[in-house]
């Protein structure tokens, strides 16, 4: 892969358009992208500065003033490889690190009772979460095509969650109950 998701991340919303560190931090947080990535508020300089350092972004006319009212723009270079990284990622699929899977790995440390109450509570926690979702995707006026397939991924993988957790949430309580 030639970028690291924070990259593309970042680098994907400059083809979009050119913005300033300001401007992509207010997309990143209207758009909810933190769910899904891990672009932090203090990484977004470095990272602009590492896309800048290779010729993937430039800063036509660079002020003199403070970092954040430079205006990034992606290079040519940038765009593709932007775009061949963005294929890489949707055509290869990648294996699953969870750490929901690492704690059930280690259910023998668990009571059946204690199972079933977690799996309870992640199961309210995931429909406020898709509640919380599907609220910041309304609350956006129009969203470009990438925003929406983002929003209705990351939609059907929650409902998914939901569903196996329902499932699994009938566990019957310890009958000490």
């Amino acid at each position: 892969m030639e970028l690291t998701p924070a990259e593309l991340t970042v680098l994907g919303l400059l083809v979009e358009r050119a913005r300033h560190g300001y401007d992509l931090e207010q997309v990143i947080e209207q758009r909810g992208i933190r769910q899904w990535s891990d672009v932090g508020l203090s990484s977004i300089y470095y990272l602009l500065g590492k896309l800048e350092k290779r010729g993937l972004v430039h800063v036509p006319e660079a002020p003199a003033a403070a970092k954040s009212r430079r205006v990034f723009h992606a290079t040519a270079e940038g765009r593709e490889v932007a775009a061949r990284t963005a294929l890489a990622l949707i055509t290869q699929p990648q294996p699953v690190r969870h750490p929901l899977l690492v704690g059930i790995a280690n259910l023998p440390l668990l009571s059946d009772r204690e199972y079933a109450t977690a799996l309870r509570t992640r199961l309210a926690r995931v429909e406020e979460r898709i509640g919380s979702v599907r609220a910041a995707q309304q609350a956006q006026g129009p969203l470009p095509r990438a925003a929406r397939e983002v929003f209705s991924y990351a939609l059907s993988l929650l409902e998914a969650e939901r569903q196996w957790l329902a499932a699994r949430a009938q566990v019957p309580d310890d009958p000490e109950d």
